[in-house]
């Protein structure tokens, strides 16, 4: 049996954290004759007498295959921190999980990802903002990360796949269970079409502790996080304590200064996080990371194509085009641009974002456009 297996057995294991885990490995535990240790020896670990106990009686090679076994009727796999396609972000972090349990495509944890967090109870405002971010990020290449949470972690999944792009939910519970029970069948969608994954064996429902620790891997696995809507007590800020203790960046969309639910973004804000009003706030931190090809969502050819000598109107599309020669005209500020082009917000905001990408239009301070 190897040390995957060794390691999933005692993290299946009811009673022992991460840092128990952590202590067996460094001491090089983690190995065949651990199977056949006595109580004694697990004691020596600082367990209870309740764990060593279990440990004594039913670690072995029949119980951790038992273990995979229903694992695996309940069509879940695993990924453990031994394993060469854990997650490197993750791994840099302060408490890596030890083992990641999943259902869909493990393929998304290795391309460039953003969380987006928020209130369980969002304004019409930041359904909207939270629904045009995700839609924008999506369609860029990124995968949305967030916590299948109701409110704005359901708006950012939901739009993500809208635009048939790619989303991952990390949930507090194992996987037979769904919390918010609302959200069975957006769960049972991104597992087809996404990816869901927990750090909680089968059978682990859902707890207010637990809330904490699933922000830490939402943190975790991505670039940067963004907090569309939060109040000041909100769940959402602790997911940007993490990623800030993780190094990675913070955004936050601003909001009415009469709005409880913007108090935790706007806090965050005059702290020093970036503010943020379009996917293309976000994109300029990460342009040289995103796919090169992005035909599927109108955007043709490499985003790193040259706007100056050898610049061609074949990579752009009409409405592209169209933009790109309005701009020509300027600089001009976004309601300019929605006067001369008369698309609606969301529209001209897309349309913006793919000649960014394509690095022929700059976005400048004060969301003014121009080209480059």
């Amino acid at each position: 049996m190897d040390k995957r297996d060794l390691l999933f057995g005692l993290h299946e294991t009811e009673g022992i954290g991460w840092k128990s885990i952590d202590k067996v490995c460094k001491a090089g535990f983690l190995r065949e004759n651990a199977l056949s240790c006595r109580l004694e020896e697990w004691e020596a670990f600082g367990f209870t007498a309740k764990v060593s106990n279990q440990l004594a009686a039913n670690y072995s090679v029949e119980w951790i295959a038992a273990r995979r076994d229903q694992m695996k009727s309940n069509g879940v796999a695993m990924l453990t921190v031994l394993d060469a396609d854990y997650p490197e972000l993750l791994k840099e972090t302060a408490q890596p999980p030890w083992v990641l349990y999943y259902r869909g495509n493990l393929d998304l944890l290795s391309g460039p990802a953003i969380a987006m967090v928020g209130t369980r109870v969002p304004t019409a405002y930041g359904r909207k903002v939270g629904a045009m971010l995700a839609e924008e990020l999506s369609s860029a290449g990124f995968t949305v990360v967030s916590g299948l949470a109701r409110g704005i972690d359901s708006v950012c999944h939901e739009a993500a796949l809208s635009k048939r792009g790619k989303t991952i939910a990390v949930v507090a519970t194992g996987l037979d269970q769904v919390y918010p029970a609302e959200n069975r069948e957006l769960e049972r969608l991104i597992a087809k079409e996404g990816l869901v994954i927990t750090e909680y064996p089968l059978g682990t429902k859902s707890h207010p502790g637990l809330f904490p620790q699933r922000n830490r891997i939402i943190a975790g696995l991505t670039l940067g996080t963004v907090v569309v809507e939060a109040d000041v007590r909100s769940g959402s800020l602790i997911t940007a304590d993490a990623a800030l203790e993780a190094g990675r960046d913070i955004f936050a969309v601003p909001g009415p200064v009469t709005s409880p639910k913007s108090r935790g973004a706007l806090d965050l804000i005059k702290q020093g996080a970036k503010l943020i009003t379009c996917g293309a706030d976000v994109m300029e931190e990460y342009i040289s990371l995103l796919p090169k090809n992005q035909a599927e969502h109108g955007i043709e050819g490499s985003l790193a194509a040259p706007a100056g000598e050898g610049y061609t109107e074949k990579k752009l599309t009409s409405e592209e085009s169209r933009l790109y020669h309005i701009l020509h005209q300027g600089p001009f500020t976004l309601d300019e641009l929605l006067v001369r082009a008369e698309w609606d917000f969301g529209h001209l905001h897309s349309v913006l974002l793919s000649l960014i990408i394509k690095k022929v239009v700059t976005q400048l301070p004060g969301a003014i456009y121009k080209v480059i």
